[in-house]
């Protein structure tokens, strides 16, 4: 059953529901193995997501960080053979261009690891997301970037919702006509396992330009 956790970024660490959540799903930890966000800047490193997961008490026999530094043939058998897959946060742009070049979407969507991604990375896991200066991307960006889709939905993680809510509306009105567009700010989490959906925190959803809350189930 493929697991999925879209993450925002979290102020200290994971809630205790989150933590629990994660632990059920991860019943085997031998391999954690993070994909860099910024490939070419050794300084990224992941440790601020494994803290969350150290804090939580998930440990894992292994930790690899595939970045510009590791081959193409060794990226792929790390994911391959891991028991979760974290796309980490920070730049969002550089981190697609690197799954793209590195030919890494096809391995990690068909790994049967548990993957997750925090702020960029969650973006990225998503099939589509909105690329513009309005969202804080360089100057004259305005397009529609295809993610990892590995569910048939788009994300804007980490973001200040209640303060932006009509630029939201106003940037992804077209993309929401096309697949459900789910926004979240920091501290939230998004699961999909088996067709179902679990939220955690301020997530909202826009289809078809229509926006509102959704529940929290975890």
């Amino acid at each position: 059953m493929k697991t999925h956790y879209y993450l925002g970024w979290f102020t200290d660490f994971f809630p205790e529901n989150l933590s629990k959540a994660l632990k059920g799903d991860l019943p085997e930890r031998k391999s954690l193995v993070m994909v860099s966000s910024n490939p070419s800047d050794t300084e990224v490193d992941g440790i601020v997501e494994r803290s969350w997961l150290d804090q939580a008490g998930i440990l894992f026999d292994e930790y690899h960080l595939i970045d510009s530094s590791i081959e193409r043939e060794v990226a792929h058998a790390l994911i391959r053979n891991a028991s979760a897959i974290f796309l980490l946060g920070g730049d969002t742009l550089k981190q697609n261009r690197f799954l793209k070049e590195s030919e890494l979407a096809d391995p990690i969507k068909t790994s049967a690891a548990l993957i997750m991604g925090a702020s960029a990375g969650a973006i990225n896991m998503s099939a589509k997301w909105k690329c513009s200066e309005r969202f804080g991307y360089p100057v004259g960006m305005d397009t529609v970037c295809d993610g990892l889709a590995l569910d048939a939905f788009s994300v804007l993680s980490h973001f200040d919702l209640e303060n932006n809510m009509s630029l939201i509306q106003e940037e992804l009105s077209t993309l929401s006509d096309e697949m459900d567009v789910y926004a979240s700010n920091k501290d939230c989490a998004l699961r999909t396992k088996g067709g179902n959906i679990d939220i955690l925190g301020n997530v909202y959803v826009m289809s078809r330009s229509a926006i509102r809350k959704m529940e929290e189930t975890f």
